[in-house]
């Protein structure tokens, strides 16, 4: 395992002396950060890669081969964080761990984790070690797609109230589709199971050694609408087996955000270095966490956390339907507001999977020779040409679409290519591709009465200006940006420290601990202008392959599994099928693109890892 660490700049003490250590779990990695609880100043973080990443091609345990639109973690790199990064981090900082008086942590979401009464998790089993069901299903694993069609077919049916609190559709990303499909593809880990859990509160087990399940995943993830999740006689008509799924399974106490959920267990000190007894916060979601740290609790005020893919969250006093968004719940993220949710699963990771594929050597040299990154060498060589130059539109669908059509069958376009088409305007096109993607889910909000009157960015995309620029004209709105490179980290330092009873309540926090810089992007009129045509066009291809007129990606993913289900083994339990969308990411180049791109791949670049928070433009 490797830990990095890094040493803030030096800030001046301040009279209040205690501190809180906020917890980011993303992706790839995870990363600690010690914060000063009276200013927010961030002394110090520690971040640990995942020793096994994410499988989504191979099952570690055995290297049997996983089905398309897998995607799998071992819960015990979350508890390596613990171990490792939390340490290194207060060590980075230098200050006495006597102190802390709190610890808060994020998860990716909805991120589902099977275990026992205990919380041990199935995979930890050694009859289960070898069984893809028993381990971690991260919030990108897309093989439940069937199984949330099912769902919204029923439901819609049925005319189940909690369904426009969704927008009209459930994600396969979320926990009843995924629980489903344990089910359906192994019975017999289903029925061993006994808590259904999400990660967020996964982790804050093992740190209090007590399971209180978090309002926010509970409300966006487990549709828990108005204290009543899905009814027995809706779960049964799914599978008879299921009709106790909610009450058995999922069902819990509820703790709300920034409350308490217990304290830092004898063992979990050990792991931290960090004194036993001092608060352990609720857990959230990266996203939702990040609005106080950005100083965005207000309504109107819509953050987007960009890196691998990007999370829009916005507060409201308005409770309303908003079609295609991931959510609406009644304190979602602070308390006395609708908290909204919506989001592109595709956005950094977009920019990665062409760059590792599509790119030719030739570029890579010369960013080399210029000292650049390969992203920023690719972005300076596109923000020559003024806005359409290229001739270009693309649909940011290379991981389906989550809002506002919640289709993760849909798939990547760019139309337009010739033969004098170069790498450099693909790749912008790509990148206004994302905005373009942004830009329907704000004027869906505002369409429905929601209005978005600010647009505020986190994460590490925020790094590449023209990007942030390019989403200014787009969008039509000034962007803000937080003043923090650990967001959501500082975000749950923000929750610890009003769990650690330093505040009285989030947004008190935030406004002494959050950081925003504001209007530090403004629409170019003459840009503007220009990417509103592009967006009319942007449009008519987004509605002619995302709502019905052709269903070209449907029939090619459907091919895709059928071919996949007949070469590939899969281990996923008992019981098999195929199923499912595909995603871009750590697949043989051959196998990509349901919708090919008219582009030429080399050989020699044929690897899609996935990217963290601040990987592509850092």
């Amino acid at each position: 395992m490797t830990t990095t660490a890094q040493q803030a700049t030096p800030q001046a003490p301040a009279t209040n002396d205690s501190y809180v250590i906020g917890v980011d779990y993303g992706t790839l990695s995870g990363r600690a950060v010690v914060v000063r609880v009276s200013d927010g100043a961030e002394l110090g973080s520690a971040t640990l890669d995942y020793p096994h990443g994410v499988m989504d091609t191979t099952l570690a345990s055995t290297g049997a081969a996983l089905a398309p639109d897998w995607a799998l973690q071992v819960p015990q790199d979350y508890v390596d964080v613990l171990k490792s990064a939390v340490p290194a981090a207060v060590a980075a900082a230098g200050i006495d761990p006597a102190l802390v008086i709190g610890i808060g942590t994020d998860f990716t979401a909805c991120t589902m984790v099977p275990t026992l009464a205990d919380g041990t998790p199935l995979n930890e089993l050694p009859e289960y070690a070898d069984r893809a069901h028993a381990y971690v299903k991260l919030w990108k694993h897309h093989a439940a797609q069937p199984h949330a069609d099912r769902i919204n077919d029923l439901a819609f049916e049925r005319g189940e109230s909690w369904l426009p609190r969704y927008g009209g559709l459930i994600s396969s990303e979320w926990e009843f589709a995924k629980g489903l499909q344990l089910l359906e593809e192994d019975a017999e880990l289903y029925h061993r199971m006994d808590h259904w859990v999400e990660a967020a509160d996964w982790i804050v087990w093992q740190l209090t050694g007590q399971y209180v399940r978090n309002a926010c995943t509970a409300g966006y993830k487990g549709i828990l609408q108005d204290g009543q999740y899905p009814s027995r006689e809706f779960l049964a008509a799914l599978n008879p087996e299921f009709a106790d799924f909610a009450e058995t399974k999922v069902a819990h106490e509820i703790g709300q955000l920034g409350a308490s959920a217990g304290t830092l267990s004898k063992q979990a000190a050990a792991w931290t270095g960090l004194p036993e007894g001092i608060a352990v916060s609720v857990g959230n979601v990266d996203a939702h966490v990040t609005a106080p740290a950005a100083q965005a609790v207000e309504p109107g005020q819509m953050v987007a956390i960009m890196g691998t893919s990007t999370c829009h969250v916005m507060n409201s006093d308005i409770l309303a339907e908003v079609p295609g968004m991931c959510g609406v719940v009644d304190g979602g993220i602070v308390s006395g507001l609708y908290g909204y949710e919506a989001g592109q699963s595709g956005v950094g990771d977009i920019f990665a999977w062409y760059v590792n594929n599509q790119v030719p050597e030739r570029y890579f040299a010369a960013a080399d020779a210029a000292g650049q990154s390969i992203h920023q060498y690719l972005t300076d060589l596109a923000a020559l040409e003024p806005v359409g130059a290229h001739g270009l539109i693309a649909l940011d669908w290379h991981s389906g679409n989550r809002s506002v059509l919640v289709d993760h069958e849909l798939s990547g376009v760019v139309v337009g290519t010739t033969l004098t088409t170069r790498t450099e305007e693909v790749y912008r096109a790509l990148l206004e591709a994302t905005a373009f993607g942004a830009r329907t889910i704000v004027e869906t909000f505002n369409d429905s009465g929601v209005p978005v009157t600010e647009f505020i960015v986190a994460g590490g995309l925020l790094k590449n200006a023209f990007l942030m620029q390019t989403y200014s004209d787009i969008l039509r709105l000034p962007i803000s940006t937080i003043a923090s490179e650990q967001g959501p980290a500082l975000g749950s330092a923000i929750h610890a420290a009003v769990a650690a009873g330093a505040y009285a309540d989030v947004r008190a926090a935030g406004q002494a601990m959050g950081k925003l810089n504001k209007n530090v992007y403004t629409p170019n009129e003459q840009s503007a202008a220009a990417y509103d045509l592009l967006f009319e066009e942007y449009t008519l291809l987004h509605d002619y392959f995302g709502r019905g007129a052709n269903e070209v990606m449907h029939r090619l993913k459907a091919l895709k599994r059928d071919v996949a289900a007949a070469s590939v083994a899969p281990v996923l339990g008992t019981e098999t099928r195929s199923g499912g969308v595909s995603t871009p990411e750590n697949r043989d180049a051959g196998e990509r693109l349901a919708t090919p791109l008219l582009i030429s791949v080399p050989a020699d670049v044929n690897s899609t890892d996935s990217i963290t928070d601040g990987e592509v433009f850092a």
